[in-house]
């Protein structure tokens, strides 16, 4: 994958098909040590030990519709020619945490890519999942949170769902018109980290 916000995309929607209702992403771009890492951790079902073992081959996948996984196997590739590694944790009933960490500078790392879109793709998303599933239902209208830490050396923005659906009551957060503010909003904070 040319970005990696694409592959964030790709184990998200994996947390999703997980019925996680917790998903956390964090990012880390500390240029003093050279170094970025990003974190994923859900609360959904997590893996069985012999899964977990075989999670980065190639073609080992849970899903029906392809027989391959390439996912996490080409995440560690990209991480492990980046000096870096990749490292997942799961424990069944739950959830799953994957780290991986690439040297910052190297000529080989794919950027970070654009996240903002790759969010709202998710919110889309875990809002379709919520509504076609009923049981992911609660009566907590905020029930199903995204949590994303972005930090730049010692500057952080922080972004939670669960705030902002408090806010909306009602209205669904994959409303085009608060979509297009969250859009907006995520532009405007992750630019001006950027500076900092």
């Amino acid at each position: 994958m040319k970005e990696l916000s694409l592959h964030i995309l790709d184990i998200v929607q994996n947390s999703l098909k997980a019925k996680a209702t917790i998903v956390e992403i964090r990012i880390n771009e500390n240029l003093k040590n050279d170094r970025l890492t990003i974190e994923i951790k859900d609360n959904g079902k997590g893996m069985s030990q012999g899964l977990l073992e075989k999670a980065t081959d190639p073609f080992v996948t849970t899903r029906k519709t392809r027989r391959v996984g390439l996912g996490l196997s080409l995440l560690k590739a990209a991480a492990q020619q980046c000096e870096g590694d990749l490292s997942i944790e799961s424990v069944e009933g739950i959830g799953t945490r994957v780290y991986t960490t690439f040297q910052y500078s190297h000529i080989d790392r794919v950027p970070l890519g654009n996240m903002v879109d790759s969010l709202i793709t998710l919110l889309i998303a875990s809002e379709e999942e919520d509504s076609a599933d009923p049981s992911n239902k609660s009566e907590d209208s905020a029930a199903f949170n995204y949590v994303y830490e972005h930090q730049i050396n010692d500057q952080t923005f922080l972004f939670e769902t669960k705030e902002i659906k408090k806010i909306l009551g009602n209205t669904p957060i994959n409303d085009v018109y608060v979509l297009d503010w969250i859009k907006n909003y995520l532009k405007e904070n992750l630019e001006r980290l950027v500076k900092t």
